[in-house]
């Protein structure tokens, strides 16, 4: 039995449309489908306070299950924590705590139960880490600065110790003299004594027995030279 020329020509245009229609439903299907490129992984910063937050835009709305891993030496250091996702397409989005160090590494699973079994690029956190929202308080006006505080200094040794001039009393002028006899006169503080009329007469005394010898001997020269 022999097919038409219009019935293979009708044949053919089946044959396309079906093949059409199957690379249609290929397409949606795999834009529907979830893959890894639905997620993204960011470290931010929120009120001083470190987080990273994962974004899922799967538009087939799957569950899945996203686990953070902080990374040291190509290793996992801790798990940071594990949380899921339905995703959508304006982006599910899911945050991490996290006071993360400047430029640390964190390893991002995500799982689809039956789909998808996959780490994101290893994320590395900015190079400036979150500002501390504890900040130091500032110096009470009651308190006073530093430099109003006076420093007491160091006490001298000179006034912790008398020098040896200082605990030396100083020698007087009358030091060397000899003490005044008990019972004299007012008269020995100035430097005369009670013998002093005495010492004048015997002194007076000598002046005239010299005076007279003179005399004699004068009067003795001039009657010898007279008999001469």
């Amino acid at each position: 039995m022999s097919i038409s020329s219009r019935t293979a020509r009708t044949v053919r245009i089946l044959g396309v449309a079906s093949a059409s229609a199957a690379l249609a439903l290929g397409v949606a299907g795999n834009a529907l489908a979830c893959n890894i490129r639905d997620f993204s992984a960011v470290a931010s910063c929120d009120s001083g306070k470190g987080s990273i937050t994962v974004t899922d835009t799967d538009a087939s709305r799957k569950e899945a299950t996203v686990t953070v891993y902080l990374e040291e030496n190509g290793a996992d250091a801790k798990k940071v924590g594990e949380k899921t996702v339905t995703g959508s397409k304006d982006g599910a989005i899911v945050t991490f705590s996290e006071d993360w160090a400047a430029n640390a590494k964190y390893r991002v699973r995500i799982d689809v139960e039956g789909i998808l079994h996959q780490d994101l690029d290893i994320l590395t956190t900015p190079s400036k880490a979150c500002a501390t929202s504890e900040t130091t308080p500032p110096a009470s006006e009651s308190t006073p600065p530093a430099s109003d505080t006076p420093t007491p200094s160091a006490t001298p040794s000179s006034s912790a110790t008398p020098s040896q001039a200082e605990t030396t009393a100083p020698a007087t002028a009358g030091d060397n003299s000899p003490s005044p006899a008990a019972g004299s006169s007012n008269l020995a503080e100035t430097g005369a004594s009670s013998s002093t009329p005495m010492i004048a007469g015997i002194a007076g005394g000598l002046v005239v027995i010299g005076g007279g010898a003179v005399f004699f001997g004068m009067r003795r020269r001039g009657s010898a030279s007279k008999g001469n």
